[in-house]
């Protein structure tokens, strides 16, 4: 590796230093379906989110919540101290497509039609409040 790119490299490892998250890749379920989740926890006290995750009766919900809680452990594995009310919240949560499994199905008249089966990855960064007052 060359100069340029192990600065660069160096550069992008000390700014992951301080962004804590977790990342769940392909959930067989529609990238639709699990953001009518998400958007339900976008910048909400970690806490809160968790509350809001554990009474949804989506069935999205559940992988997020264990998403959530996987995130926050991070947070506190990184920081060596517990996680208190009022002191994360979400700061980012997306949900980006994955690949599709493509199937047939049969259909009158010796036709076949296209089934798309989705998947989806979620992303979580938790931060504290008083860092992104900074």
């Amino acid at each position: 590796m060359g100069l340029r790119k192990r600065k660069a490299a160096d550069a992008i490892k000390e700014a992951k230093k301080s962004v804590y998250g977790a990342r769940l890749r392909n959930v067989p379920s529609s990238p639709r379906k699990m953001r009518l989740v998400v958007d339900m926890i976008r910048g909400v006290e970690v806490f809160k989110a968790l509350g809001i995750l554990k009474f949804s009766n989506k069935e999205a919900s559940r992988k997020v919540e264990k998403l959530l809680r996987s995130a926050i452990a991070n947070w506190e594995q990184k920081n060596e101290r517990k996680a208190e009310a009022g002191e994360l919240f979400v700061k980012t949560v997306f949900v980006d497509a994955a690949p599709m499994l493509k199937r047939m199905r049969p259909a009158p008249q010796g036709r076949g039609y296209r089934i798309r089966k989705r998947s989806n990855h979620v992303t979580i960064f938790v931060d504290t409040i008083n860092n992104n007052n900074d």
